[in-house]
């Protein structure tokens, strides 16, 4: 059984690693491609492998709420409609939901516009022994604000600091940003779902054939589409300056969509089978006391089994 599931252990890290992407130096996003190849592609393998990860995973979650020294931060950016939602859904449908922190981030408005831009995204980080999970991110600052430039315009920023490097700037300031999470206990996992723009067009017309799905569509979504090359530039600049050993990126293969909740669910177990968590040793007083109080709860079924007696033969 042990060598079982080590070999599936590698089987699965394997087949992650192609994904990894832990320094920007060559990168180029056109060459990740977006769907899976060969046996990776087999849909009914793969959701049974998911099953299997969201038992390790949710075996890790475990361990992780009992050492309660690490958190786990998930963040996932993608295209609309390339399956962040499933991915969360399918990926911690095994995991105690007690363990599990999801944050979607929409626009920012109200009090969020008076803050700095990581402001509301650090209220919401995971707390030691969680996972935290980022539906879109600080990223959205660096990507889709990059593509349409007059977002800044509510931002209340001085003027002086809005010029041609804000992007260098801000991508620098994040990749500091996630040095400091990694340094004091958060391991972060960031992940880029990859999909096409062909798949896209798929899944957003079933989404307007049905009515179940119709409120998913927002004409925001043909507009992004529009921008594409762009969107995609910003992207690729973003996992360059940001992509390191403590806080990789993953661009995963989207248009499969079992092949890509697979590996976002064995990045997660990845990440959390590397620090070796384990669950509290008890010490040798514990241990005493905790055999006292058995042998006292046994002793209590004993006089309630001999009064029962007792009272029946009176």
């Amino acid at each position: 059984m042990g060598d079982a599931k080590n070999n599936l252990h590698k089987a699965l890290t394997d087949l992650i690693a192609p994904y990894r992407v832990t320094s920007g130096k060559g990168f180029r996003l056109k060459d990740y491609a977006t769907a899976p190849t060969g046996r990776a592609a087999d849909k009914e393998r793969n959701e049974e492998l998911l099953k299997t990860c969201s038992k390790h995973l949710s075996s890790q979650q475990e361990r992780l709420h009992a050492e309660g020294r690490w958190s786990l931060l998930l963040i996932l950016q993608g295209m609309d409609a390339s399956g962040k939602d499933g991915a969360i859904k399918n990926v911690m449908s095994g995991v105690d939901p007690q363990g599990v922190d999801v944050t979607s981030f929409k626009a920012p408005a109200g009090a969020e516009m008076e803050h700095d831009y990581l402001w509301r995204c650090s209220l919401a980080l995971p707390r030691r022994g969680r996972i935290g999970i980022f539906n879109r991110s600080y990223y959205e600052e660096v990507v889709a604000v990059r593509v349409y430039p007059r977002f800044l315009e509510g931002q209340r920023l001085p003027k002086k600091l809005i010029g041609k490097g804000i992007w260098d700037d801000r991508l620098s300031d994040i990749a500091q940003y996630e040095g400091y999470l990694a340094r004091n206990g958060t391991v972060l996992r960031k992940i880029f779902l990859n999909i096409s723009p062909d798949e896209q067009k798929r899944r957003l017309l079933a989404r307007i054939e049905d009515p179940d799905k119709m409120w998913k569509f927002s004409p925001d979504d043909l507009r992004d589409r529009q921008r594409w090359p762009d969107f995609m530039s910003a992207y690729e600049e973003a996992i360059k300056a940001t992509a390191s050993k403590s806080a990789p990126w993953y661009v995963v293969p989207a248009d499969d969509k079992p092949f890509a909740r697979l590996v976002v669910a064995h990045i997660a177990v990845e990440a959390l089978e590397e620090l070796n968590l384990a669950f509290p040793t008890v010490g040798p007083e514990n241990v005493a006391a905790a055999k006292e109080a058995a042998a006292k709860l046994a002793a209590e079924g004993e006089l309630a089994r001999n009064g029962a007696k007792r009272r029946g033969q009176s």
